[in-house]
């Protein structure tokens, strides 16, 4: 069949290879407009372009499909359209565009994961298990009719992108399964349960504030599921503090398990920083203060352990 892929990411990327591997021919990559990066703000083209040019596949960058991609993408005549974290919300008359359709692969196991950061989420809820999607997509919001999907364990070393890496490859495997089924019309839609469903809006930088007084699991959970933006934080008076990671803490004296929640109980550069959550406590094992670089907590505790020896 021919497809007219939509991504952007590294996680669109895996699609996009092993849609160009298969027995389909992609007429046709969408993505993102180019974006500055870095601190030198260099403009630089999203994975999915890089890949789409070195193999001789039309790229578009639309900075609204809505607007501009109706008429374009129409006259490449495709078959079904296929995306994987495209960023950009489809009108019904642009999913409407191949007699197929639009699939999505979409990393969550719906419909408990809506919206548009689904990984973040279950690591920041403490999630034992996470999976991809693959769905028909409607005018809603993760909301169509779902196709096939398959689960993995959610490991303690796990972040944001190993999750994302494995999503990437089971999706890719289940999408080309789909395309086989969509071909020889044997594919099965099946209904969401709406009354299962959770969605999450887009992440803001404030929902990243850490909060001591929660369980343990779920201190550790935002830190995961934060650590590639925008960074779980806290303050010591008016010094903001990035955590990038950290481990449960468990050898506490019988008087530190008595301290509140929130309590600085050890910040030296022999024990690192440990901090008393409800039911235990968290050790914050790599930090950024505002103004300097990250680095493990012993070597930050050599120059800023009197913010919490006060």
């Amino acid at each position: 069949m021919k497809i007219i892929f939509l991504g952007t990411p590294e996680f669109g990327l895996t699609v996009l290879k092993s849609l160009k591997e298969s027995k389909h021919e992609v007429v046709a990559v969408v993505c993102q407009p180019d974006k500055p990066v870095g601190r030198k703000q260099i403009l630089t083209p999203p994975p999915t372009k890089v890949f789409a040019l070195a193999n001789n596949i039309p790229v578009y960058q639309f900075s609204s499909i809505r607007k501009e991609g109706v008429e374009p993408l129409k006259a490449l005549n495709a078959d079904v359209m296929v995306t994987a974290a495209f960023g950009q919300i489809l009108s019904e008359e642009i999913l409407n565009i191949t007699p197929n359709g639009t699939i999505n692969v979409h990393g969550s196991l719906l419909p408990k994961y809506r919206g548009a950061a689904p990984v973040q989420m279950c690591l920041v809820n403490s999630e034992e298990e996470t999976g991809v999607t693959i769905m028909k997509t409607d005018v809603g919001v993760d909301t169509g009719d779902m196709i096939l999907s398959e689960k993995i364990k959610i490991e303690n070393t796990d972040t944001v992108e190993s999750i994302l890496e494995k999503l990437a490859v089971i999706g890719s495997k289940l999408l080309l399964e789909v395309l086989d089924q969509i071909e020889n019309k044997t594919v099965k839609f099946i209904k969401q349960n709406e009354q299962e469903a959770t969605y999450f809006p887009m992440i803001k930088k404030e929902d990243a504030l850490l909060d001591f007084s929660k369980e343990t699991k779920f201190v550790l959970g935002k830190i995961r599921g934060y650590s590639t933006w925008p960074t779980a934080y806290f303050f010591v008076g008016d010094k903001k503090i990035k955590v990038y990671e950290a481990e449960i803490f468990d050898n506490l004296t019988p008087e530190e398990q008595q301290k509140t929640a929130g309590t600085v109980l050890r910040a030296t550069s022999k024990t690192g920083l440990v901090v008393k959550t409800t039911n235990g406590a968290v050790r914050l094992k790599k930090l950024q203060i505002e103004g300097g670089k990250p680095m493990d907590d012993k070597s930050f505790l050599n120059g800023n352990a009197n913010l919490f020896n006060n």
